[in-house]
């Protein structure tokens, strides 16, 4: 299969991570035979709490964390028959600011091309300082930059070897509203270009707007994979909220539905959306001779899918 004929960036296989214990703990399995396949082209989020095995994963796609066992190809190339390549194929953005505080942008760039193998006459980094908004920054101690600039130079050294797959490990954390609209203009335009793209992120509302598809990983197996869409329409519930008029006194609700007096006047209606249609309830206010002077529905989001995921 050439390169171009590839369908998945990323495939993995019965991957596992233990972690040898110390004389108080035994040995931590931090990863139990992960599947996982991120189709080429896509924005794929990676979702998980704390502790749940998202930074071993990208750890090890990355090369910085030797796995266990199983099989990890990223854009076809295994990485134990092909390791040089599989790296090449990934860059990634750490959550940690990991930068040398004595090198300037320009050279922070050029060192790491230079660690890649990139030879200099095809290296871009005044295209890639451009890109991420450090330009007029580029001859600046590192050290001199703000966290946010400093965030901008993480994206920019991976980036510098033409990588086919991103990683962005909570790239926003910390940031503030412009920079975090720069980076996602930054990310679609990548996308578009043709890069896979994987985001981890706790910001879920992010993940819901950026992602194509999601995984969500926790104590070390991955418990559902799906598209944004279908992973929302499991949640077989929404919300009607009503302001009345008026007071509206108890009346008889159809059966599932439960009603929340709110402090700003308005009323919640929950409801299970596959027995329950918004028009029984409106026709049940009618009845009851309640007056609407208002009204919106609330569908459930992916924090809430991902709560009651984890929870289970």
């Amino acid at each position: 299969m050439t390169r171009q004929q590839i369908e998945n960036a990323i495939e993995i296989e019965g991957l596992r991570k233990t972690y040898a214990g110390s004389k108080r703990t035994g040995p931590k399995e931090a990863l139990k035979g992960v599947d996982l396949t991120i189709p080429r082209g896509s924005v794929f989020g990676l979702l998980g709490p704390n502790g749940a095995g998202k930074s071993t994963m990208i750890n090890i796609m990355a090369g910085l964390v030797v796995k266990t066992t199983g099989k990890v190809r990223i854009w076809g190339f295994d990485q134990d028959e092909n390791p040089r390549q599989s790296r090449a194929a990934i860059g990634v953005m750490p959550q940690e600011l990991n930068i040398d505080p004595f090198f300037t942008p320009r050279e922070a760039l050029d060192v790491q091309a230079g660690l890649y193998g990139v030879p200099r006459a095809e290296r871009r980094t005044d295209e890639i300082l451009e890109l991420v908004g450090l330009t007029d920054k580029a001859d600046a101690y590192a050290r001199t930059l703000s966290g946010g600039m400093r965030r901008r130079l993480l994206l920019g050294k991976a980036l510098v070897h033409a990588p086919q797959v991103l990683v962005l490990d909570e790239p926003t954390a910390g940031v503030d509203i412009g920079l975090r609209q720069m980076l996602w203009q930054n990310v679609r335009m990548l996308n578009e270009q043709g890069m896979t793209i994987i985001l981890t992120t706790h910001y879920l509302e992010e993940a819901e707007q950026m992602c194509d598809e999601i995984a969500i990983i926790d104590k070390g197996s991955v418990i559902v994979r799906d598209t944004t869409q279908a992973l929302l329409a499991r949640m077989d519930a929404k919300t009607l909220l009503v302001r009345p008029a008026s007071g509206a006194p108890a009346f008889p609700l159809p059966e599932g539905v439960t009603r929340e007096d709110r402090a700003d006047g308005w009323l919640a209606f929950h409801y299970p959306r596959s027995r329950v249609s918004a028009g029984a309830i409106l026709a049940a206010l009618a009845a009851a001779g309640v007056e609407v002077a208002d009204l919106s529905t609330a569908e459930p989001d992916l924090e809430d899918a991902f709560l009651d995921l984890t929870r289970r």
